[in-house]
């Protein structure tokens, strides 16, 4: 099943490798009073850039709606000044084809040597293999939760960091060909045929010895009701990190969508930056557990497109990323 990672493969990877309420229930010492002024996140904003995507289409990697997408996507973070560094691809897929994609990389205040990466995935699944109606099984999905929302956020805070920048510097990475994984009507012929283009980035970073203090993954970030629990790869590598955005998010008064819980294993692009970078990395990601395959009834399917976006989630969501990086010295 895409995105739900075996506690097998993650032991594998490991060892190749070397409301409010809720807020009192929390164990970090951190306090929360926050030090800075923060900006107001736009969730309107973030909509109209999830929109955006979704009306170019489904962005499978070869596709003309896929490179529409991705010099809009330029354009709009050098917009907002950042420093733009494309890192152009080609990616083999787990069928044997061979995909030109590419990673979008914004960086503000490049000279800044303190730094934090905010990532999401912003290729959309070629199939959808999920869908109830077999006849749509070899249909592209527009992906509007599954990618859009993410990058929608992600656009909302280069916004926001074009009018008020942060003490450290940001790196907003897109990543290309997150959702090529092994079709579900096929036998997968490897563990890692999901996240290609972080895969390819955590190998060869746009710079070398790149660094960050961490990352934080957006991904399936827009649905109505979301629910974001503490995803279990990311309590392996980062459970510090958890603890820092979770706890801002309840004392934001959002317990009641940041659960402060544990949820399940998920394969998404943070598994590689932390297996491969080494950079402590989260990934903030719906998860419904009364749905079949744990995300929602949309996801690979048709139906993922603008009916499942809110615009007070992406508030949530990027009021709480805005907070932890407004706050970080």
């Amino acid at each position: 099943m895409r995105k739900i990672a075996s506690a097998f493969m993650l032991a594998t990877l490991l060892l190749a490798g070397c409301g409010g309420g809720a807020a009192k229930e929390t164990t970090t010492k951190e306090s929360h009073e926050t030090s800075v002024a923060v900006p107001t996140f736009n969730g309107d904003s973030a909509y109209s850039f999830v929109d955006a995507q979704v009306a170019f289409g489904p962005r499978v990697p070869g596709s003309e709606a896929h490179r529409a997408c991705a010099l809009w996507l330029e354009d709009k973070l050098r917009g907002y000044g950042a420093d733009v560094i494309v890192q152009n691809m080609e990616l083999t897929a787990y069928t044997g084809e061979r995909l030109d994609a590419r990673n979008i990389i914004a960086q503000f205040q490049p000279q800044n040597k303190k730094r934090v990466m905010l990532c999401a995935h912003w290729d959309s699944r070629p199939w959808a293999d999920a869908d109830p109606d077999p006849a749509n099984h070899r249909k592209p999905i527009l992906g509007a939760n599954d990618g859009g929302s993410g990058v929608g956020v992600l656009i909302e805070v280069a916004r926001q960091l074009s009018m008020q920048p942060t003490e450290i510097g940001i790196d907003i990475i897109l990543f290309d060909a997150e959702d090529y994984g092994t079709h579900a009507s096929e036998e997968a012929t490897t563990e890692n045929s999901w996240a290609l283009g972080s895969q390819y980035w955590s190998r060869l970073p746009h710079k070398q010895q790149y660094n960050a203090r961490y990352g934080i993954l957006l991904d399936i970030v827009g649905a109505p009701n979301s629910k974001f629990y503490r995803e279990r790869i990311s309590e392996e590598f980062a459970a510090s990190i958890i603890d820092k955005v979770w706890n801002r998010a309840a004392s934001l008064g959002y317990g009641d969508t940041f659960i402060n819980q544990k949820g399940g294993y998920v394969t998404d692009d943070h598994l590689y930056v932390n297996h491969f970078l080494h950079i402590p990395c989260i990934d903030i990601i719906n998860h419904d557990p009364d749905s079949e395959n744990g995300f929602g009834p949309y996801w690979h399917t048709l139906k993922d497109n603008m009916e499942w976006i809110s615009s007070e989630t992406l508030a949530k969501v990027g009021q709480t990323v805005l907070e932890v990086i407004y706050n970080e010295k």
